[in-house]
């Protein structure tokens, strides 16, 4: 029935711009390696450091350590605090607190990367002060994009076909998709385009009104990025895989939806299969010591009751405890070199002398340093000077963040999720150059003391690029307030406001990514021989999940693989896909 079909792709399209980038390409896949095959083929990890304090660099630490128990691991971290932009705050509102995110807010169990944090979670014992929202709840099943001059719910759980149809039809800002879904058929992908832009993928297959309608609005809630920018390659991942597989995603989908298994990353299916003894049993039942992940099996996404930012304190927490780990605060890196030592090479890494004092760290030569930190810094460090360029052509944008409290819990015109502004929304309903609003109280139940409206307002983006100025504290509120009162009419004062630009926030994987991160690699390759491995939101993801998954799979490399580089996936130029069987309990995890 073309007119499923159209509601199928749709649907589709925004699963896959939510879910993690897909650009882990390899044409082989390490499998199962014996203890003689690690020795043989490992170097001998004797000191190692960790480059940056953020999320992937203290997972790295942690598992590292944990892989390790005899090498000991050094934390640079240029900055007073840990956490990088995890950044959950306590805020006293006189009759009660509540929690403000400036940063990522809940995290999804999909598989297999929100299983590798869960994993983290349930060894750290976070399992207790997990919030989750259910994927019943009016959060999971409400999301809306802004157009022209009014909310829209999108397609999703709860959505009956008849009524996603009835919108299609009659909604402005799904202009174009039934037409496109069901003639793109006829625009397949020219034999020598590796890549190109979302917007110019999406534009060639369904029309350009669902680029900028539809998925530019879901993309500013992900990337705050461009999508005429933005790689359809590396974000896309299988919808761009099913296309060049049958040169059509419409025949594609449907005729992958007749088969008894489905084309899934190998690189995926092999770590659901280190996974597997944290999937349930036979009988639904939870494994013993799986309580983490038999307690979100039923979330759309989840939290913690002091927010995100209390992974990041658990983490450093239990890092301090141990006797192998030692966390330099504000201690930037002035340079990385690799140097001769007695009968093999090291990496010598030299903090900054200004801003230690006489008594802080020195330059010390390491066995293996990881790079959590974003590749344009890395650049800037290691000798010889430039020749990790193309690591340093991954652009990031700023994105101003604006937590508003009102004591009304009753303030929402309509309650879900919160909404997505797209490119071609009208400039005077949005002036602003907002992104979004999240309707926190909607989809963090439980982590305040009071009840009453909390809001988040997403500014900026790609939208603020090549600014040399950014509004303050001042301006932004009351630009968010603008904005509220335009979309939602809410005109109340609010009771508590906190507003944070995050500079650089957000790396963008522009097209000819994947390209750049394999040069990359071979530079890695060439000038530290496995000695520098990169990890971390400038290379394979942006969210949190990607990056824990990151520094879970460098580990697991650093005991076999004496020429990693943490972009090896990259290589091949290309992604191996393989086959399972439909509700395979390997993958089973749902």
């Amino acid at each position: 029935m073309p007119s499923r079909a159209s509601v199928n792709a749709l649907t589709g399209l925004l699963k896959e711009c939510y879910a993690r980038p897909h650009h882990r390409c390899s044409s082989t896949v390490r499998t199962h390696t014996t203890v003689p095959d690690r020795q043989q083929n490992a170097q001998k990890v004797e000191e190692v450091a960790i480059l940056g304090g953020g999320i992937t660099g203290l997972a790295s630490v942690f598992y590292i350590s944990e892989a390790f128990k005899d090498v000991h691991v050094t934390l640079y971290e240029a900055g007073s605090r840990l956490g990088g932009w995890l950044r959950s705050t306590s805020v006293d509102v006189g009759s009660g607190k509540v929690i403000f995110e400036q940063g990522p807010r809940t995290l999804r169990p999909n598989v297999p990367n929100g299983l590798v944090t869960l994993d983290l979670l349930d060894r750290l014992g976070l399992h207790n002060d997990i919030l989750m929202t259910s994927k019943e709840s009016v959060a999971a099943r409400n999301r809306f994009i802004y157009y022209p001059d009014h909310l829209v719910r999108m397609p999703g759980p709860g959505s009956s076909l008849l009524g996603v149809l009835s919108s299609m039809l009659s909604e402005p800002v799904f202009q174009g998709l039934l037409y496109g879904a069901l003639t793109e058929v006829f625009r397949p992908r020219p034999n020598d385009l590796d890549d190109e832009s979302v917007g110019a993928f999406v534009s060639r297959k369904f029309g350009p009104a669902v680029a900028d309608n539809i998925v530019s609005a879901v993309l500013h809630g992900i990337y705050a990025g461009d999508i005429y920018q933005l790689s359809a390659k590396s974000i896309l991942g299988k919808v761009y895989k099913t296309e060049e597989q049958y040169a059509s995603v419409m025949v594609g989908n449907m005729l992958e939806a007749t088969r008894d298994d489905s084309l899934v990353p190998l690189l995926d299916l092999h770590m659901m299969r280190y996974l597997k003894p944290f999937m349930v049993a036979s009988n639904g039942q939870p494994l013993p010591g799986t309580e983490v992940f038999a307690k979100v099996r039923a979330s759309s996404v989840y939290t913690f009751k002091r927010g995100l930012g209390q992974l990041a304190e658990s983490l450093e927490s239990a890092l301090r405890k141990l006797p192998n780990v030692t966390i330099l605060m504000d201690t930037p890196v002035e340079s990385l070199e690799m140097v001769a030592h007695g009968n093999t090479s090291k990496i010598q890494v030299k903090p900054k002398t200004a801003e230690r004092s006489v008594a802080g760290p020195s330059t010390h030569r390491y066995s293996h340093v990881i790079s959590t930190i974003s590749g344009k810094t890395l650049n800037e460090i290691t000798q010889p000077w430039n020749c990790l360029s193309p690591l340093a052509e991954t652009p990031s944008v700023t994105v101003m963040v604006v937590n508003l409290y009102y004591s009304n819990p009753e303030l929402l015109p309509i309650h879900g999720f919160g909404y997505l502004l797209p490119r071609s929304l009208p400039f005077d309903q949005n002036p602003e150059r907002a992104l979004g609003v999240v309707f926190d109280s909607d989809a963090t139940i439980g982590q305040d003391e009071i009840p009453g409206t909390k809001l988040t307002v997403m500014l900026g983006g790609h939208w603020w690029n090549g600014w040399d100025a950014y509004p303050d504290e001042e301006e932004g509120a009351n630009m968010a307030k603008a904005i509220l009162a335009r979309h939602l009419n809410i005109t109340e004062e609010p009771q508590a406001v906190r507003v944070a630009l995050q500079k650089e926030c957000i790396p963008q994987y522009t097209v000819g990514h994947a390209s750049r991160m394999r040069l990359a690699s071979s530079r890695l390759l060439n000038h530290f021989q496995g000695r520098l491995r990169v990890a971390g939101n400038s290379y394979s993801g942006v969210g949190l999940n990607d990056c824990v998954r990151a520094a879970k799979e460098l580990t697991m490399k650093l005991e076999v693989d004496s020429k990693a580089t943490g972009l090896e996936d990259l290589v091949a130029g290309g992604e191996t896909w393989t086959r399972r069987e439909k509700g395979s309990r390997e993958w089973g995890y749902r």
